[in-house]
């Protein structure tokens, strides 16, 4: 795997919107942030585009928009904006290959799970982290600040407290994954990840039991689930259940669909829609630590690995 350099002082980062549309005011606290980061930022030409009502911009504008900031050897990060929907109308027309000879950070999750996963079959690794959208929420400070370590220093060792569901084992293996959406999205297309000894990692938002259980019913069905080197679960926000309930929480959906399997299961995990919302590296090598239901996820550059 590609694994881009670390940020300095003096460095540019770059903010695109490949999906939904922000505005310059939502954008100004996390420009701010940048800068006292010692970093120069630079604004892509279509970011506020009002060229449609939910998207930032035609998918034309997008496209042009990642694409021009890959290709500039004077931008140094880049990071979405936000998620909510649009990445995967775009990400096949992306030229990534500049990155194999000039590696970059792209930045993100939700929605931007898309282009991580498009990376990762590429061989490059990513950030999976929270966005500038998010940075004027006081509880964002702890997820922004691991953000700065993750582009500057180094990944952080990444700890989900103890959880009665938790599966204890050890595990290593590259960490891939995100959006649970987005993961299923990518089956039979050009992303869709080869999860053998990989660490997987899932978060959802606003979906109902019943669908998420039919998710993890299709990511088995295509052998996604049978060898891991382990699971961690990450924030399931604001799931909810039909009228006519399903009958099962969705811890109880998960461990149905990996009782079979023996590898470490870690629920609690801080990433995914709420915070804290851990930085961690996509595609990055780590070890997965369960221990009375206590998880620990620590990469390769830590010296516990």
């Amino acid at each position: 795997m590609i694994t881009p350099p670390l940020l300095r002082a003096g460095n540019t980062i770059a903010i695109t919107a490949p999906g939904r549309k922000v505005s310059k005011a939502e954008m100004d606290i996390a420009i701010k942030t940048f800068q006292s980061w010692g970093l120069n930022v630079k604004l892509a030409n279509n970011l506020f585009s009002t060229d449609h009502s939910y998207l930032a911009g035609t998918d034309a504008q997008r496209l042009d928009d990642l694409q021009s900031l890959i290709n500039d050897t004077n931008v140094h990060a880049i990071i979405c904006a936000r998620g909510g929907y649009g990445s995967t109308r775009i990400v096949d027309q992306i030229d990534f290959s500049p990155l194999l000879d000039t590696p970059k950070f792209l930045i993100g999750f939700s929605d931007i799970t898309a282009i991580h996963l498009k990376l990762y079959s590429l061989g490059i690794q990513s950030i999976h982290a929270t966005m500038p959208i998010l940075f004027p929420k006081d509880a964002s400070k702890p997820s922004i600040e691991s953000l700065k370590r993750m582009l500057m220093e180094k990944p952080d060792r990444i700890q989900s407290p103890a959880s009665k569901y938790s599966i204890d084992g050890r595990g290593r293996g590259e960490v891939i994954g995100g959006n649970l959406s987005l993961i299923n999205d990518a089956l039979g297309t050009s992303s869709e990840p080869d999860t053998n000894g990989k660490i997987l990692v899932i978060e959802e938002i606003d979906e109902y039991r019943y669908k998420i259980d039919r998710m993890l019913t299709q990511l088995k069905r295509a052998g996604k689930l049978e060898h891991l080197a382990g699971l961690v679960i990450g924030h399931l926000t604001d799931i909810k259940d039909s009228e006519l309930s399903f009958g099962e929480t969705v811890e109880e959906i998960i461990l149905n669909h990996t009782q079979h399997y023996n590898y470490p299961v870690a629920f609690g995990f801080p990433t995914g829609h709420e915070n804290p919302n851990l930085a961690w590296l996509h595609g990055g090598m780590a070890e997965l630590n369960v221990r009375n239901g206590e998880g620990t996820l620590s990469f390769a550059t830590n010296e516990s690995v």
